[in-house]
């Protein structure tokens, strides 16, 4: 599908979050998808990735999740910018997450194009953890979640000690964990533990592994696997389409 795309500013309780939306040119109603970022915010892998998932029928907003502390459009650099992404991690808490979360949500069933009560959620990295952890709002149907840094570790950004797996039997949804095999930020003991979390709350989830490293579906730098990114978006889509229709 051909894809138009805007910036718009959702209003929260510190400041405006700029928003990236791409959705189907076309007319008609579809399905809605929340997608986190990684630690870098808005930048090319990501929209990218936003915009491959709206063309394939879904409105998708992606919010910065740095508003508090970065100006409106601020994309950080991979290379030049890592420590800066990581401080800014640091600095924003849980509850800043869960409300920016809620924000992403609630304009999501307010739009016009949105069917209703279909609403997906994804992301990646620390983005990953995101959408587990936005996946216990009980109208979220279906998550997919890439590589979710810091949840065996029960750490988000610069809160210790979070809930994320001890409340993944809130989950009403469905959940789809991807892992790279090759993955240094999440151990084989990592995602054992993650899936034994799973497993005794009794949540809906699949888990999948491809050959790749950490972020392998980033388009940008060495560690992209591009057949193993096409995969496991063709899995992706398909969950997304199963549990969002």
């Amino acid at each position: 599908m051909i894809v138009t795309t805007d910036f718009i500013d959702l209003p929260t309780a510190d400041g405006p979050m700029r928003t990236f939306v791409a959705r189907p040119k076309a007319e008609g109603s579809f399905p809605g998808l929340l997608v986190f970022s990684d630690i870098f915010q808005l930048s090319g892998p990501t929209v990218r990735a936003v915009v491959r998932l709206a063309s394939y029928g879904f409105i998708v907003c992606s919010p910065e999740i740095y508003h508090r502390i970065e100006p409106p459009g601020r994309v950080l650099d991979f290379d030049t910018d890592r420590e800066l992404a990581l401080s800014d991690a640091q600095k924003t808490l849980v509850h800043h997450f869960d409300a920016d979360t809620r924000t992403v949500l609630d304009y999501l069933h307010a739009h016009p194009k949105v069917l209703k009560g279909l609403i997906g959620v994804s992301g990646f990295c620390i983005g990953g953890h995101l959408t587990v952890r936005a996946a216990l709002q009980p109208d979220v149907r279906a998550g997919v979640a890439f590589y979710p840094t810091g949840l065996h570790e029960d750490s988000l950004g610069g809160s210790r000690g979070v809930d994320s797996l001890a409340r993944v039997g809130e989950i009403r949804g469905t959940l789809l964990v991807v892992y790279g095999t090759e993955d240094p930020h999440i151990p084989v003991e990592g995602r054992a533990r993650v899936v034994a979390a799973l497993r005794a709350a009794n949540v809906r989830a699949r888990i999948s592994e491809y050959d790749g490293e950490h972020a392998f579906m980033r388009d940008e730098g060495p560690r992209w696997n591009a057949s193993e990114t096409d995969r496991a978006y063709a899995e992706a889509v398909g969950f997304f389409r199963e549990h969002l229709h």
